[in-house]
């Protein structure tokens, strides 16, 4: 596979959107670095605090949640260039396409099979709706184009529709 068929984003705009969902991720995951502050409050030592089981995973937990955020930053913003959207309604129903595809099933199964309380699957629920709402409407905000005016012109239609191998 060739990088040329990736849809090329704006690196700031990959940057900004890493923050935006990084931030999110961590309101997520607070009480596991509450527990994490209170063991490095307890230990004796820094060494002691770094050797600790909490410590290292909270590490790899905020690394993963920093990949995974530049990940979907990425793909979000590839959809938004690669659909030709424009606008702030365009974008949030896009992120809510990927809300629907990617945690609507998970959420649905919290609730009626495993019989989480609602309270819980509400606050994940909100959380990936700023994930995938808010994150399409703030990158629709700072832009994700490398070139914005490449799809200016209403006439060639979205980039979805022109097809290299068709002949116009």
């Amino acid at each position: 596979m060739s990088l040329h068929y990736l849809p090329p984003v704006k690196p700031s705009a990959i940057a900004l959107g890493t923050i935006f969902n990084h931030t999110t991720e961590l309101a997520i995951m607070t009480p596991l670095f509450g527990q994490t502050y209170q063991r490095a409050k307890a230990a004796n030592s820094k060494e002691e605090f770094i050797r600790s089981k909490e410590a290292s995973s909270a590490a790899v937990v905020w690394g993963t949640s920093l990949v995974g955020s530049a990940l979907q930053s990425y793909g979000v913003g590839a959809l938004i260039n690669a659909t030709g959207t424009l606008s702030y309604k365009g974008a949030a129903y896009l992120g809510g396409l990927i809300f629907a595809a990617s945690n609507a099933p998970r959420f649905l199964n919290e609730l009626l099979v495993e019989k989480r309380s609602l309270e819980t699957v509400g606050v994940n629920v909100l959380a990936k709706l700023f994930e995938t709402v808010g994150l399409s409407m703030f990158l629709t905000w700072w832009g994700t184009r490398t070139n914005p005016f490449e799809y200016s012109s209403a006439s060639t239609g979205t980039p979805l529709s022109r097809n290299p191998f068709r002949s116009e």
